[in-house]
């Protein structure tokens, strides 16, 4: 797989301060390409994000890029996006969970950030491509368009988080790591071999901008605090009670605080969050088997489908992959599981593949339960 084209490019690399876009911006430069490396300073006080080397906004991640770049021997700037994040990712994240969604942050970062507000800023400067540490493989075809496929490596594959890049966007998104069948330990190591200090650096995880991993209790913080209200059974019986219908997700199993155990002695799940009433329903783990799926806002990274297809489909950064039938009409997109999955929410992203094919990403607005698509028929 072919990711660019063979002349040389001005190249922007965004530099967390982490190894894998350490190791992608020296593999750029290495490559021929005139490379920049920039630092994207997302929070107004560094000093609140996660430190320790755990995240990729803080003051020690700033340096530990900048000294990267030092090594590489390439330019480095740090731009300041603070504003723009706290708009499109932090408040985002806020609203979704107020409003009984699951967002992912990280995905809502790639398509506002990193491929929007940045790769905007790049080209009003003149550079060519946005070079990032993702894992994920650009592929330029004899037309002359772009499509995204999964990594070489499935166990290092984002392409997930990517889905939501468009055609354009691809056109100036490079990836020097997608196509690289290499451990991570095998990319430590390349990074010692530069003289690259991040090397040992751990990755990060988590949220990025929840300081202490604690999200009920950033969410509280940001959505009035404690707000009591009632965990009911399927037929609506009261179980217990939470402190925010917001600190939930759908599948969710541990901290439900339920005072007796259910009348078959197994664990139970979170099946729906109602905000308007502040509950939480939960039932048995084969409630949570969904059989179809609506979704909204899709995005394609390149034309988009036309008619019914089969597809297979990924629902979680780190889930594996399903087979369905997807239709897009009217601007939502309908998907049917060929046998039902479990812990899928609204809010959430569906990408689908034609192979390793990324054919585009759409969010989650509603599902069909097992139970019910049985009812219905």
């Amino acid at each position: 797989m072919t990711q660019t084209s063979q002349r040389p490019l001005r190249v922007l690399a965004a530099m967390s301060g982490g190894v894998d876009s350490a190791v992608a911006a020296a593999r750029a430069a290495e490559a021929g390409h005139d490379v920049t490396g920039v630092h994207l300073a997302l929070s107004a006080n560094p000093q609140s994000f996660r430190t320790g080397a755990r995240g990729c906004c803080t003051i020690e991640d700033s340096r530990d890029a900048r000294r990267a770049a030092d090594v590489i021997g390439i330019p480095f700037y740090v731009w300041d996006l603070a504003e723009r994040f706290r708009e499109d990712v932090v408040d985002d994240f806020v609203a979704e969970y107020e409003a009984g969604r699951t967002p992912n942050p990280c995905l809502r970062c790639n398509e506002k950030i990193k491929f929007a507000a940045l790769l905007d800023k790049a080209l009003a400067l003149g550079f060519d491509a946005v070079c990032t540490g993702h894992y994920a493989t650009v592929v330029l075809k004899d037309d002359g368009t772009r499509e995204m496929h999964r990594a070489s490596d499935m166990a290092k594959d984002q392409s997930y988080v990517l889905g939501v890049l468009d055609e354009k966007q691809l056109a100036h998104a490079m990836f020097p790591l997608g196509d690289t069948l290499t451990t991570k330990d095998e990319i430590r190591a390349e990074a010692e071999r530069r003289g690259l200090a991040v090397a040992k650096k751990p990755d990060s995880h988590d949220i990025c901008f929840i300081a202490d991993g604690d999200t009920q209790g950033f969410l509280a913080g940001r959505l009035g605090g404690p707000a009591e209200g009632d965990i009911l059974d399927e037929e609506g019986a009261k179980v217990g009670t939470h402190e925010g219908a917001f600190g939930f997700t759908i599948g969710q199993r541990k901290g439900l605080r339920i005072g007796h155990p259910a009348p078959d002695g197994k664990p139970r799940y979170v099946l729906d969050i109602s905000p308007v009433n502040n509950t939480v329903t939960v039932g048995p783990a084969e409630a949570l088997d969904v059989t179809a799926l609506t979704a909204i806002r899709p995005r394609w990274c390149g034309t988009a489908p036309s008619g019914p297809g089969t597809y297979t489909a990924q629902l979680r950064a780190h889930g594996g992959e399903t087979e369905v039938t997807a239709e897009l009409t009217d601007g939502i997109l309908s998907v049917t599981f060929t046998e039902p999955v479990r812990g899928v929410a609204p809010g959430q992203a569906v990408v689908l593949y034609d192979g390793t094919r990324v054919v585009g990403s759409a969010t989650i607005a509603t599902t069909v339960r097992r139970e019910r698509a049985a009812a219905a028929g």
